[in-house]
């Protein structure tokens, strides 16, 4: 399973009541001091209180497929306030209504109002920028060759007299890994911006070869990190961690023993893990 890891400071609980409250669909999964979860329509997104050292940015986004004009417009004003637009709600040649935003928490929302219906309410959309710009095919067909249930949605390419962005490079690109769809894009306008660990891809592992094959495969051309943290070729970060965490996590008389072991680790390793 895949999901998205936010992170914030000190504010994780308020963005989580924020969104419970805003999204007709949203529920709140549950939480600690460090991790809220909650879930937007058909996605769970964690929450992390980590500090000051990491900041969101649009380089990722979730596409939100809402079912009606008033819903959009009521999303649209309720995420703008104390937000920034990034591209104004209005009508597009790709959505009959459609608007990018960032919230009052820095998270940014593609509210659309789609002609047919979507294949997931809610998208994790990845844009690829700077140096990183042109690269969204390969990254599409990397992340569908390393997950085995995966597929290969639409494509659309960018054509001729559309500069700075390149002929033939993703103005839009949709795969799915493991029943989570994804979008991704080329963008090469001037953005300040490109892929943080203020947004990760959480991956649950169920034992520790699909630790060790994740691992491996997702840190090709990358760079491996603590606690389970990596950044693949293109620098988007993952967290790679085996699903027993939570329940090691959960009991009092081993959870202070777990943390010092994975403290130690790059890559987790689910032995050493139970025997803290």
């Amino acid at each position: 399973m895949i999901n998205p890891c936010l992170w914030f400071d000190g504010q994780a609980r308020a963005a989580a009541d924020f969104y419970v409250s805003t999204f007709p669909d949203a529920r709140m999964l549950g939480g600690s001091p460090l991790v809220v979860s909650v879930e937007v329509g058909d996605l769970k997104l964690s929450l992390l209180n980590g500090g000051p050292q990491f900041k969101i940015n649009p380089s990722i986004s979730f596409f939100y497929h809402c079912g009606s004009e008033a819903e959009i417009d009521t999303l649209w004003k309720d995420l703008s306030r104390g937000g920034s637009v990034l591209m104004p709600l209005d009508t597009y040649p790709f959505a009959r209504k459609y608007g990018w935003v960032a919230d009052r928490f820095a998270v940014n929302w593609q509210l659309i109002l789609p002609s047919a219906a979507p294949r997931q309410k809610v998208f994790p959309s990845l844009m690829f920028t700077q140096d990183r710009c042109g690269r969204a095919e390969e990254a599409l067909r990397f992340y569908t060759s390393v997950f085995k249930d995966s597929s290969v949605g639409t494509l659309s390419r960018y054509g001729v007299g559309q500069a700075p962005d390149r002929e033939g490079t993703l103005n839009y690109g949709e795969f799915s890994l493991g029943g989570q769809w994804f979008t991704v894009m080329d963008s090469a306008q001037p953005h300040q911006f490109t892929f943080s660990e203020g947004i990760s891809l959480f991956l649950t592992c169920e034992n520790q070869d699909e630790i060790d094959y994740f691992w491996r495969r997702l840190s090709e051309g990358g760079s491996e990190g603590q606690c389970g943290w990596l950044k693949d070729r293109f620098g988007v970060s993952w967290q790679v961690v085996p699903r027993v965490l939570e329940e090691l996590m959960a009991d009092p008389a081993r959870s202070k023993r777990v943390v010092e072991a994975f403290l130690k680790m790059k890559k987790f390793d689910i032995a050493k893990l139970m025997k803290a």
